[in-house]
C-alpha cells in the first residue's frame, strides 16, 4: 500500500473531534494505546533512601563473595522497620520489609541478622511460598506476582522488597537477555504498583579491570539494564594496605552515580544466647565506583568452598538448563578454581546432561527440583 499524506492528514484531523478521549485516543476495538505528552503530568522521583533506593523502582546490589551483601541488605531493611537512618544520616520513614530468600534459613540466619542490626521483626515479612490447591509450592514470580500483590495489600503495603539472590526471579536462562527481561518485568510492575523499592542481590565477576562494576554483574546484561540503580559491595585495600569494605553506587539512571560508604562486618548479640553478623557503617567516600573498587577488581577473590556453593546456587535454577560453559566462565572470573566448581556442583547435586533437550552438543546444568513442604515432612 502506498502512503498518501493527504489521507493521513485527514485521518489525523479526526483526532481533534469531540469523540476523542483525553490524549487523542478513541474507544472501540483492541488497539495499541498511545498517551499524548500534554496529558502526562511530570512527577519527581520518590526516594526511600535519597539517591540510593527509589520507591517503585528496581535496584541491584552486586558484589564479590565474602563482602556481606545479604548482611548489608538486612542493615538497610532494619533501618526501614524502625524508621531509623541510612548511611550518611538520611532519615528513613518507618515501613514494612518483605524478604524473599532461596538460600538462607529465616530462623537461624535472616531474623538474627535483622535483630543484630537493630531491626523490628514485627515489620519484617518473609515469603515462604505459594499455596496452590492446598499444597505449598515454591514462589514463582511469573505465576504468583498477582497473589503477592494481594498479600502485600493485605498487610498494609511494604516499603522495601529484597530478593536474595536476584537470579531466582528468572525462570529460564540467566544469561539470556530475553529470559531475564521476561523474568524481571513482573517485579518492575510490582514495584510500580505497590510503590516499594525492590532490591535484588547478585554477584559480579573479578574480570574487567577499569570498567564500570555495573557491567560485571554476572549473567545477562539485562540485569543491570533493567535496574534503575546498581550498587556494588567490595573488599578493597586502604591507603595503609589494610582491608576494608565499601558500598558504592556504580550506576543510576535517576540520580547521582558516584560516592559510597565504608563498612565493617562484626558479630553482635541478636537475642540472648544467639550472635549474628551485622554491618557497622564508617566514613563516606567520594569518587566513581570504577575508581573506588579498582583495587577489588585486581585482587584475587576466589573464596571458600561455601562461597563457591553460594555462587553456583545463584547461577543455576531448578527449572531451566543453563550452559555449563557460561556457569564456569562466571565462576572462574570470580576467582574460583575448576576443582572448587566441581566440588560445589557435587555438594548441590547439580543435574547435568548433554544438550538442553537431552540431545545436541554442549553440556547443561541445573539444580535438582526443590522439595515441597509435604515432601520435607515425609522425609
Amino acid at each position: 500500500m502506498i502512503f498518501n499524506p493527504i489521507e493521513y492528514e485527514a485521518e489525523a484531523a479526526q483526532l481533534d473531534d469531540d469523540s476523542a478521549t483525553p490524549g487523542g485516543i478513541h474507544g472501540g476495538a483492541d488497539r495499541v494505546v498511545l498517551l499524548r505528552g500534554d496529558t502526562l503530568k511530570p512527577t519527581p522521583i520518590q526516594w526511600l533512601w535519597p539517591g540510593w533506593l527509589a520507591t517503585g523502582k528496581l535496584h541491584i546490589l552486586a558484589g564479590q563473595p565474602g563482602t556481606g551483601k545479604t548482611t548489608v541488605s538486612l542493615a538497610l531493611a532494619a533501618a526501614v522497620t524502625v524508621g531509623g537512618s541510612f548511611p550518611g544520616g538520611a532519615e528513613c520513614p518507618r515501613g514494612r520489609v518483605l524478604f524473599w530468600s532461596s538460600e538462607d534459613d529465616p530462623k537461624d540466619t535472616i531474623i538474627p541478622r535483622l535483630l543484630a542490626s537493630g531491626g523490628n521483626d514485627s515489620n519484617f515479612y518473609v515469603i515462604e511460598g505459594t499455596q496452590l490447591a492446598g499444597r505449598m509450592q515454591a514462589f514463582e514470580p511469573s505465576r504468583d506476582i498477582g497473589r503477592l500483590q494481594q498479600a502485600i495489600h493485605e498487610i498494609g503495603g511494604v516499603s522495601l522488597l529484597v530478593i536474595d539472590p536476584m537470579v531466582t526471579a528468572v525462570k529460564g536462562d540467566s544469561h539470556s537477555n530475553t529470559d531475564v527481561r521476561r523474568g524481571l518485568q513482573p517485579l518492575v510492575d510490582l514495584a510500580a504498583a505497590c510503590g516499594c523499592a525492590v532490591l535484588g542481590i547478585s554477584h559480579f565477576s573479578k574480570g574487567g579491570q577499569g570498567f564500570d562494576p555495573a557491567q560485571r554483574v554476572v549473567g545477562s546484561v539485562a540485569f543491570s539494564a533493567m535496574a534503575r540503580v546498581v550498587l556494588a559491595c567490595a573488599k578493597v585495600k586502604g591507603l595503609e594496605g589494610e582491608s576494608k569494605r565499601i558500598l558504592a553506587r556504580s550506576k543510576s539512571n535517576i540520580g547521582p552515580d558516584d560516592g559510597g560508604f565504608g563498612y565493617v562486618l562484626e558479630q553482635a548479640e541478636a537475642v540472648p544466647g544467639i550472635n549474628a553478623q551485622r554491618v557497622v557503617w564508617t566514613e563516606a567516600v567520594e569518587g566513581e565506583a570504577r575508581d573506588l573498587l579498582a583495587d577489588a577488581v585486581q585482587e584475587p577473590v576466589g573464596g571458600s568452598s561455601s562461597d563457591a556453593v553460594d555462587m553456583l546456587r545463584e547461577l543455576l535454577t531448578a527449572d531451566c538448563w543453563t550452559p555449563q560453559l557460561a556457569v564456569q566462565r562466571d565462576m572462574k572470573e570470580s576467582g574460583f578454581s575448576p576443582k572448587q566448581i566441581r566440588t560445589a556442583s557435587a555438594k548441590l547435586g547439580v543435574l547435568k546432561r548433554k544438550g538442553s533437550d537431552g540431545k545436541g552438543d554442549g553440556w547443561y546444568w541445573r539444580l535438582p527440583p526443590e522439595p515441597t513442604v509435604e515432601d520435607a515432612l515425609l522425609g
